[in-house]
């Protein structure tokens, strides 16, 4: 086969080639580091690995009047899909469950401590809110949307260091409009631009959804979490579509697990100028602001990443025509080539197969007259 002498120009051209793959590949290496940096959009992945679960979020404008007895329906209904796909509870691990759910709604609250009072945004949660949303934790410990004692709140650090003058303050009191409540954890919060500019921008209370009914708040739930079995791809988000989703003007349906995808990204693209444009009455927390900009930034460097890999990748298939187009050989000469240096294989392999037999007869010759 004759070679293709590389000129000058065409080294050149093959280090640009070299120069843009690993380029590419490193942008390839950043786009999969953003995918996985965000634990709130990841809890698919957390729950179970096999790639079998999907995280599925809905975002209520408070018309849509989405209430926790709501839920409790759209969870027996969840338990009856799961039923007729043959999904259930491995008998050797009773404890296991297949799905968990979360929902929140957002308040105002006014707080007092040992030194100060503030009013202060809240958020009051239900279910497994602190398994989709692990805050990282500087003291204390989280609280369980599922206990019927609901006079617990976890607290950032600014939030402690106002009231109480100190950050460790896990275990103590506090007063929430006038009523006392338990600090059970104190969190760290982002300060970081995007995080501000999400809504992080002010100190957070997490208590429970009783704790905001009961300043006449948190009636409405603002957003819903669950993850769950998909047997089939686009089975969970159908569901929650089916059962969860009023008017779509109300309320947005996003799956987690796959909104980071390339696939995705290119469509996002494809949106660019109209992402931006909002006709629904819906208002995300800040952790769906995070990641809608994150999806933004993944969108850009998978269009940087098509860019640099173009030319790479246009010289390789160049290439490969170019060498087809004047190839020396065929099909059917690659065929018979190979028929032929399986038919030799064949032959020495029998040729080794008499000799070793012919080798044992002399052996047993000799060990006869020996005898």
């Amino acid at each position: 086969m004759k070679r293709i002498a590389l000129t000058k120009k065409g080294m050149i051209w093959c280090l640009i080639c070299i120069l843009l793959s690993l380029v590419s590949l490193i942008l390839g290496i950043i786009r999969n580091t953003l995918c996985k940096s965000l634990d709130t959009q990841n809890m698919a992945e957390r729950w179970d690995d096999s790639g079998k679960v999907s995280q599925v979020s809905c975002f209520f404008a408070e018309s849509c009047y989405m209430t926790e007895d709501r839920l409790k329906e759209f969870e027996f209904k969840l338990d009856e899909k799961l039923k007729e796909q043959s999904i259930e509870i491995d008998s050797e691990n009773e404890s296991a469950r297949l799905w968990a759910d979360a929902y929140s709604a957002r308040g105002e609250l006014f707080v007092q401590g040992e030194k100060s009072s503030l009013s202060l945004n809240a958020i009051g949660i239900g279910g497994d809110f602190f398994l989709f949303h692990p805050l990282r934790l500087t003291s204390g410990n989280y609280f369980s949307g599922h206990n019927l004692n609901d006079d617990c709140v976890v607290i950032d650090e600014e939030t402690a260091w106002q009231l109480f003058g100190a950050c460790d303050v896990a275990g103590m009191m506090m007063n929430v409009n006038g009523v006392p409540h338990l600090i059970v954890g104190v969190v760290e919060r982002d300060r970081d631009e995007l995080s501000k500019a999400a809504g992080l921008e002010n100190p957070v209370i997490y208590c429970s959804m009783g704790t905001l009914r009961r300043n006449h708040q948190g009636d409405t739930i603002n957003h819903y979490e669950v993850v769950m079995p998909n047997p089939i791809d686009g089975f969970a988000v159908q569901l929650v579509k089916e059962n969860l989703s009023p008017e779509e003007k109300n309320c947005t349906v996003v799956e987690n697990t796959n909104r980071f995808r390339f696939q995705k990204s290119l469509k996002l693209v494809k949106e660019f100028g109209y992402r931006s444009m909002n006709g629904k009455a819906v208002i995300y927390p800040y952790w769906e602001n995070i990641a809608r900009c994150y999806e933004d930034r993944i969108a850009l460097v998978t269009v940087l990443i098509i860019l640099f890999a173009f030319l790479p990748v246009s010289t390789v298939v160049i290439l490969i025509w170019y060498r087809w187009k004047h190839k020396k050989w065929t099909v059917k000469s690659l065929l018979q080539n190979v028929k032929i240096k399986v038919s030799k294989l064949h032959e020495k392999r029998k040729k080794r197969s008499v000799m070793q037999t012919e080798n044992v007869k002399i052996k047993t010759y000799f060990d006869d007259d020996e005898e």
